[in-house]
């Protein structure tokens, strides 16, 4: 089976679960009408099932490389990317002032899911794009903008983020390249970026890197950094590519999977710069894009989860083994049946968790309103972390399913686990989205975590005459929940970094039921029957979860560095 774009899905959480009408009632995305945005759906779609799902095993079995300086990319790659940008789907929710479409995030978030599904190593670079352009888009002066939006929104050009140094991983601050200022007010930029993803690619007109560095005699660690952008190709005064920069990729990493991507090292030598933003203000400038690409990789993930999903039910179906049921099919078998039904469950409560943080993006924009803009920050770190993980740990099922025939790669099954696997690293190891979960977005109190289970109590209340047991089931949970995060929010720091990564999977594992409950009361009976299934089997997860919660720190440094290392 070919890989098919859930529209319908996006349709019925849109509609009946996630409330984009609220995003569409505003006066900034009013014109993002119902009819509209199905049009948009429909057609982006046709296009990953049409140009980019027969991309998806080029780029694994034809990885990126690099001859003599060149970065040559998967064959067709260039194709599917020129498809991305004539459609417009690079500058999507990007300002109409310079070529954009201005929809909503949420209608983005849809749309670059289905390219992840369809082919994750080409959907990074538009996805990388993006945030460049909304980090332009907030910080960049005029005249940068003028230059630079128009050119990444159409798709002629693409963006990088370059964070990430050898001595320099998550404790961004220990960067040491350098920014030297220059008499024309361009900055000399030097030193060395490692995992940059499509750092260089031979399909577009100039690669625009945003890069972190150190101006001269700035304070250590993060308050001294500032951004700038540093183009492949110089810009002449008519806005074209013109003199090569001082810049070049070192070498391509060799990965476990998303071969079709190329991973690069950077070499900046002097090359020339422009400031993004104040002095020293480079980490609020590259958060604005880092946030947008946490959601953006949370999509990746479930993408996955869903290609990794469809392919796995089309063996199922076709294979033959045993006998259960009246096909002979594999798909007949009760732990077949399961695997298939977990698969999809997962996967559409981490999408249906990913689109309320883009409503949430959506709102905040439209209205600026300080309760939408922390349930957005809320529900960040949750829906990257149980994105990647849910991608993870489907893709990986996805092998299961094929038995045998898993673990031989011309199936094209253990392409999917190996492409995922680095979405819970990058953007923020998903330890560190736990991390921030539990401190960052709990200095409220906890009241954005409270409001959230206000809304999950009020639906399973509302639920109780139609479906009781679900609604009794869910309206425990989020009770239970709401006591350990009132118990959580009184604990020391080191106590709440020693669980966060339970408490954010406890509290996604809620979430999940909650908006399944949802749509149980919207739905079908197909939609009823994977309600029931998600809150009757996996829900149950969150209070083993709560327990490891309740245990803080205590025993967690109970083994010496001695004890680790004993045979």
């Amino acid at each position: 089976m070919p890989y098919r774009a859930p529209v319908r899905d996006y349709s019925f959480l849109f509609d009946h679960v996630v409330g984009l009408d609220q995003v569409t009632a505003t006066d900034r995305f009013a014109e993002a009408t119902p009819d509209m945005v199905e049009a948009i759906l429909n057609e982006a779609g046709r296009m990953c099932e049409e140009v980019l799902a027969p991309l998806q095993r080029n780029g694994d079995t034809h990885p990126a490389r690099l001859e003599n300086g060149v970065v040559r990319t998967s064959p067709g790659f260039d194709e599917g990317y020129k498809a991305i940008a004539e459609g417009g789907w690079v500058g999507i929710s990007a300002d109409p002032e310079f070529g954009g479409m201005g929809l909503p995030m949420t209608v983005t978030t849809a749309v670059n899911e289905m390219m992840a599904s369809a082919c994750l190593a080409l959907q990074l670079n538009p996805l990388m794009t993006q945030g460049q352009i909304e980090a332009l888009e907030h910080h960049a002066s005029d005249e940068l903008k003028a230059l630079y939006l128009p050119k990444l929104i159409s798709g002629e050009w693409c963006g990088t983020m370059n964070l990430t140094e050898p001595q320099a991983g998550s404790d961004v601050g220990a960067l040491k390249t350098k920014a030297e200022p220059q008499d024309d007010g361009t900055y000399a930029i030097t030193g060395q970026k490692i995992y940059i993803s499509w750092g260089d690619n031979d399909f577009s007109e100039n690669v625009c890197h945003l890069v972190l560095a150190r101006l001269p005699g700035a304070v250590e660690g993060t308050k001294g950094i500032s951004l700038f952008m540093v183009p492949k190709f110089i810009p002449d005064a008519d806005g074209k590519p013109g003199e090569r920069n001082d810049l070049r990729v070192v070498s391509l990493e060799h990965k476990m999977g998303l071969h079709g991507s190329p991973t690069a090292v950077m070499e900046y030598s002097g090359a020339k710069g422009w400031m993004v933003g104040p002095e020293n203000g480079g980490m609020a400038a590259m958060f604005t894009m880092m946030n947008n690409a946490r959601l953006g990789v949370g999509g990746q993930g479930i993408g996955v989860a869903e290609g990794a999903y469809q392919h796995a039910l089309a063996y199922a179906l076709d294979r033959k083994q045993g006998r259960a049921g009246g096909s002979g099919s594999i798909v007949e078998h009760a732990d077949v049946r399961r695997m298939l039904t977990e698969m999809k469950a997962e996967t559409w409560a981490a999408r249906a968790i990913a689109l309320s943080c883009a409503v949430a993006i959506d709102m905040t924009t439209a209205t600026g309103d300080a309760g939408w803009k922390a349930r957005a920050a809320f529900l960040t770190p949750i829906a990257k972390a149980f994105g990647t993980d849910v991608g993870m740990a489907v893709s990986q099922t996805g092998v299961q399913v094929h038995g045998g025939m898993g673990f031989v790669e011309e199936t094209g099954a253990a392409q999917y686990s190996r492409d995922v696997r680095v979405t819970a690293i990058y953007e923020g190891t998903n330890g560190i989205q736990a991390m921030d979960l539990v401190a960052r977005k709990m200095m409220d109190g906890g009241e954005a975590a409270g409001a959230l289970l206000d809304e999950i109590v009020a639906d399973a209340k509302s639920a109780q005459d139609d479906l009781p047991d679900m609604a009794q089931a869910v309206f425990d949970a989020a009770e239970t929940l709401r006591e350990t995060t009132d118990w959580l929010v009184a604990q020391e720091l080191q106590d709440r970094f020693a669980v966060a990564v339970p408490y954010l999977r406890a509290f996604a594992r809620v979430l999940g039921a909650g908006f399944h409950l949802r749509a149980a009361m919207k739905g079908d009976d197909p939609r009823r029957a994977l309600a029931r299934f998600y809150i009757e089997r996996m829900l149950p997860e969150h209070a083993g979860l709560l327990a490891q919660v309740r245990q803080g720190a205590d025993g967690l440094y109970d083994l010496s560095l001695d004890d680790l290392a004993a045979a």
